[in-house]
């Protein structure tokens, strides 16, 4: 128990900035669903889905690859460093350069109207910012500096938290005349009201140049090495590793990008399809909490793993931390699902996005299947298998694709919550059935899905019973979490003691 001991003390200083940082990000949904209308939300959730896709081009892989590469024994990390830092910089600049001179026909390809092609230099200067600061962040998980790592992470979400409300809250209101009006002459030099939706762009582009700024110690340390072939190696390793990200990627927001392309004109009445992908949009950002766990984990179990992969007992470890993984997000899917309606309050302020909450539970779900199969993926970074997470991932787009094409004519975005989960759980699946051919691990298996069947009993009962805006209701649902927390507590306690 020592060594998951030691990964949830690292868990919860990454989660610092990982869970308490992006959980105040998140908390800008509020003021998103305040101030903009579903259809100006949607042109935000449209185009950071995009970005998601270039963000994995943008790094192909090198953070996975600096890792698994400075782990072996005859590895000068140092230099290793200076050559992935070496090449990411120079195809940063190429990539930055490349998106911005295509932003006219990228805003065409998306359906936007003249005007916004200043998005796409904003968003291309912020991915090529992001990814030169990705292998210092990298190398700060390695080096275990995790409170400088949480530090800078959050410091660029406060800063992005902060130029938000002042561009989208506090600068319309003062030029309103709600309050100090004595600014609204520095306002109004400092705010262009026809800007809209593109100071969340501008927000997020200052705040990761910031970043950058914080992290000069690693970056003013790099030394310049373009030696071909030792990157050869390094890239071979890579690609299958961007691949698998991109594939990734369609599986995560591919459903944002052809909700609009596939709903049926009128499909919900009075409402564009813009809209639509608003609604989904930021109903989609409740269900990221449970993402936002599997982040903080992920900072700190990809060098544990990593770290842990000589040991003897490994195997044991692996399915050990699998399960506690598991159950604590059975808890979390469990509290959000039945206390929706009031997690809705905070999150969603008008009420034109409330109906789209049926899809939360359904991706709170699919974000936990998500979670399992990137803990069973250890088996084919560790044996250096890396094609085995792309063939999984393409399989999963593929099905992706071919569900939300069903689907999404019938059933709207309800359609594309249910093609999430039903890949993730396919990933899920599929990757625990070729790990026991190539690095068996003693998951235990039924029992956790035992587990989440109980949680999906529990949430379709809170779901079912009318009770949902009452204070009676709200006490039930209080009921139903703390019961199944005290459920896992009785009859996991004695496993624990085993050391199962």
């Amino acid at each position: 128990m020592s060594v998951a001991k030691k990964l949830a003390g690292q868990t919860a200083v990454y989660g610092v900035s990982s869970i308490v940082g992006r959980v105040l990000n998140t908390l800008l949904v509020p003021v998103y669903t305040a101030r903009f209308v579903a259809a100006q939300y949607g042109i935000v959730t449209g185009l950071f889905a995009y970005v998601s896709f270039l963000n994995v081009l943008f790094t192909y892989g090198m953070e996975t690859t600096f890792f698994r590469f400075a782990n072996r024994p005859d590895t000068d990390r140092r230099e290793l460093y200076d050559r992935v830092m070496t090449l990411l910089l120079l195809t940063s600049g190429l990539f930055t350069v490349g998106l911005a001179l295509l932003a006219r026909p990228l805003m065409s390809l998306l359906s936007l109207p003249p005007g916004h092609e200043r998005y796409a230099v904003w968003i291309a200067c912020i991915l090529g910012l992001d990814a030169v600061a990705a292998i210092p962040f990298a190398r700060l998980r390695l080096e275990n500096k995790a409170k400088k790592f949480a530090t800078i992470r959050l410091a660029n979400i406060l800063l992005n938290i902060g130029l938000n409300l002042f561009f989208i809250v506090l600068c319309p209101d003062v030029l309103a005349g709600k309050y100090l009006t004595v600014l609204q002459p520095l306002v109004a030099r400092l705010y262009d009201p026809t800007v809209g939706v593109g100071y969340v762009f501008i927000s997020n582009l200052v705040a990761s140049a910031f970043t950058l700024v914080l992290l000069y110690r690693e970056l003013l340390s790099v030394r310049f090495r373009l030696d071909l072939t030792p990157l050869r190696p390094l890239l071979h390793y890579a690609y299958p590793i961007m691949l698998m990200g991109l594939a990734g990627m369609v599986n995560e927001t591919l459903d944002r990008i052809l909700l609009p392309k596939w709903l049926p004109d009128g499909f919900y009445p009075g409402q564009s399809k813009l809209a639509a992908v608003g609604i989904y949009g930021a109903c989609y950002k409740i269900a990221i909490l449970m993402s936002l766990v599997i982040q903080a984990f992920k900072y700190a179990a990809e060098p544990f793993f990593f770290s842990q992969s000589t040991e003897k007992n490994s195997p044991y470890t692996f399915a050990l931390v699998l399960k506690w993984f598991t159950l604590c997000c059975a808890v979390l899917f469990v509290a959000v699902s039945v206390n929706v309606d009031l997690v809705a309050r905070v999150f969603l302020r008008s009420p034109e996005y409330l109906q789209g909450l049926s899809v939360v539970p359904v991706l709170l779900l699919a974000n936990l299947f998500l979670g399992v199969y990137w803990n069973m993926s250890v088996w084919f970074k560790l044996t250096d298998k890396t094609y085995y997470g792309t063939y999984l991932g393409f399989a999963g787009a593929v099905l992706t694709i071919v569900l939300n094409f069903l689907l999404i004519p019938v059933l709207g975005y309800m359609g594309s919550a249910l093609a999430t989960l039903a890949c993730y759980f396919m990933m899920a699946a599929l990757c625990w059935w070729l790990g026991e051919r190539h690095f068996p691990v003693p998951y235990p298996v039924v029992r956790l899905l035992t587990w989440l069947l109980v949680a999906c009993g529990i949430v379709a009962v809170s779901w079912w019973l009318p009770l949902s805006g009452t204070w009676s209701g709200h006490a039930f649902h209080a009921l139903l979490t703390l019961g199944f927390i005290g459920l896992i507590i009785v009859v996991e306690k004695p496993q624990r003691a085993l050391g199962r």
